[in-house]
């Protein structure tokens, strides 16, 4: 098993279950006729396989050329949409989990079991199939299933006791059998008309792990039950499409998508179009992927910039239902720019109005595509941040309104929306951050990131500020729900990444201490003791880190300052 990454993708899942519901054509409707699906028992996948020459590789509007990509590789990977045994048809119920807030990635999310492809599961044999990768994910697909859930999706498994089932499951986990090998010895086979492709997703270019996902509908066998079984969630449950999609739309629960796609295609029900409305949407053939709304009301659009690695892009977001907001439009590159400025006449398409640009801070891979933006949208909508990074784009950037700590901004919608701007300076001087009560997201720019770490950065950034500024999270504990920062994905597990990112802090200011009380004098010998965990290219940067560090010792009255560029710890302290 593998962590989670491959199987949590994004795409306006919303707008997709409209365009379903109208009946928009499909990219390949040559192959979704050879993918019929029979309501109930009798799935069928027929050798159906995605043929990347049926889906033209998507251009961007201000080239017609192909989008320049800077992201990893994608590896293979499968997940399970598992439907229930004898489940209404009318509104179906499907297996979700919520994955451990102590993962790194979408901690906190609802999600489908499913993991990475193994080497051994191209050398299973799946009846019915002819085509060799289709063959080796349907098997990556029945291991995950077996791993993760305990659900054996085989022929002759029927005949198993719960015994034996549950001493294959050990014979496979423990590696003493490989998946292959364990069907072939207990003389079980997968058969493809068990496993019903539902659509490949693409894992979104901001993440440092990508994967390329098959979805596959499985009906789980009657005499078994799902449980689950991996560390990589904490909880998991039957629950009809209907509820699961609205316990999102109502802010209750965080759903990976694309399993708020599939929630939502299934809250129509099992029809004999189900997989043409999977595969209704250009993100289910690996488009790529760029208007992600992780929960209701808030988009995120993640655009390329010239970012510190091992982030290659930067979160832009769209927030409001009737009327909205665009924070921090960042890129530099025309190419992106013009995406975004798609995603926003879609938006007003849509019968949205934009009312505001705002920024969070000064810093170039933040404010890039502003003018841009603005540009495009006549010249005449405002933009807003603290007075301080006004000050910091002056001659560069206009700003027409000042933005202060406690201001509130209020977007018209069903539901409204109250964002609560937070003054929590630290990266910089006059960062912000934005609450929404009800809600509970917390939109903390570039204080917390969903990848990366922050770097704070004397003059302008000040570790006693930060530490102050991830107190005043701390202090909207128990009530926030999710975490957008401005690089990688949404984090949903608020409070162990609060924590994490001030134990973090604290344990390398008192190793600095201790180093400074040892003698140790300068920011590169200190480096050198303290950030053994950090590779010789990133010791530039960590330096600027334990300045920030014996900036605010200084200022505790710990250490002082004895001359240039080396400090020594206060007598008595």
């Amino acid at each position: 098993m593998f962590p989670r990454h491959a199987v949590l993708y994004c795409t306006n899942s919303r707008t997709a279950c409209r365009k379903t519901r109208t009946g928009a054509k499909l990219p390949s409707p040559a192959a979704l006729e050879a993918a019929t699906v029979v309501p109930r028992r009798a799935w069928s996948i027929d050798n159906f396989a995605v043929n990347e020459a049926n889906h033209p590789q998507l251009t961007t509007p201000a080239t017609d050329r192909p989008a320049q990509s800077h992201a990893v590789a994608p590896k293979d990977a499968a997940a399970v949409i598992l439907l229930r045994a004898g489940t209404d048809p009318r509104d179906p119920q499907v297996f979700w989990a919520r994955r451990s807030e102590r993962m790194a990635f979408l901690g906190g999310f609802y999600a489908f079991p499913g993991g990475q492809r193994d080497a051994a599961d191209a050398e299973t044999t799946v009846e019915n199939c002819d085509d060799a990768e289709t063959r080796a994910m349907i098997s990556c697909a029945a291991r995950e299933l077996f791993e993760e859930l305990g659900v054996l999706v085989a022929r002759g498994a029927e005949t198993l006791t719960k015994g034996q089932l549950a001493s294959l499951l050990d014979d496979l986990t423990s590696g003493r059998m490989s998946f292959p090998a364990l069907l072939a010895h207990y003389r079980l086979h997968l058969d493809a008309r068990d496993f019903t492709f539902a659509g490949r997703w693409v894992t979104p270019p901001f993440s440092p792990r990508r994967f390329d996902t098959w979805f596959f509908l499985v009906n789980c066998p009657r005499k078994q039950a799902a449980r689950v079984l991996s560390i990589e969630f904490d909880c998991g449950e039957w629950i009809s499409a209907c509820a699961a999609a609205a316990r999102w739309q109502n802010y209750e629960a965080l759903v990976a998508p694309p399993a708020l796609h599939a929630l939502q295609v299934l809250t129509g029900g099992i029809t004999d179009n189900l997989v043409e409305r999977f595969l209704s949407v250009p993100q289910a053939h690996r488009q790529p992927v760029r208007r992600i709304e992780f929960v209701p009301g808030f988009i995120c659009f993640p655009v390329r910039t010239p970012t510190k690695p091992p982030a290659t892009h930067t979160n832009c977001y769209l927030v409001g239902e009737r009327e909205f907001i665009i924070i921090d439009p960042a890129s530099i590159h025309e190419e992106e720019q013009a995406a975004l400025a798609s995603c926003v006449d879609e938006l007003i398409a849509e019968g949205r109005a934009p009312r505001e640009i705002i920024l969070t801070h000064h810093h170039p891979d933040h404010v890039g595509g502003v003018e841009a933006l603005r540009e495009h949208l006549g010249g005449n909508i405002p933009i807003a941040a603290h007075e301080l990074t006004a000050e910091m784009l002056k001659e560069k950037v206009r700003v027409d309104r000042f933005i202060a700590d406690g201001d509130l901004i209020e977007l018209a919608g069903a539901p409204p929306l109250t964002l609560r701007a937070l003054h929590t300076p630290g990266h910089t001087r006059g960062h912000l951050s934005f609450y929404e009560e009800r809600t509970g997201v917390l939109i903390t720019g570039d204080n917390i990131v969903g990848l990366g770490s922050v770097l704070i950065d004397p003059p302008e950034g000040d570790m006693r500020d930060y530490l102050q500024a991830l107190e005043c999270y701390r202090s909207l504990l128990p009530r926030v729900s999710v975490l957008l920062g401005g690089h990688g994905p949404a984090i949903g597990s608020p409070r162990a990444k609060i924590e994490q990112y001030i134990a973090h802090r604290l344990e390398r200011e008192a190793n600095i201490l201790a180093a400074v009380r040892a003698g140790v004098g300068s920011p590169a010998e200190i480096v050198a003791q303290v950030y053994t965990d950090m590779p010789p290219k990133a010791h530039v940067m960590a330096e600027r880190a334990v300045l920030a560090h014996l900036e605010k010792l200084t200022a505790d009255q710990l250490i002082v300052r004895e001359s240039v560029g080396r400090y020594v710890a206060r007598e008595g302290a």
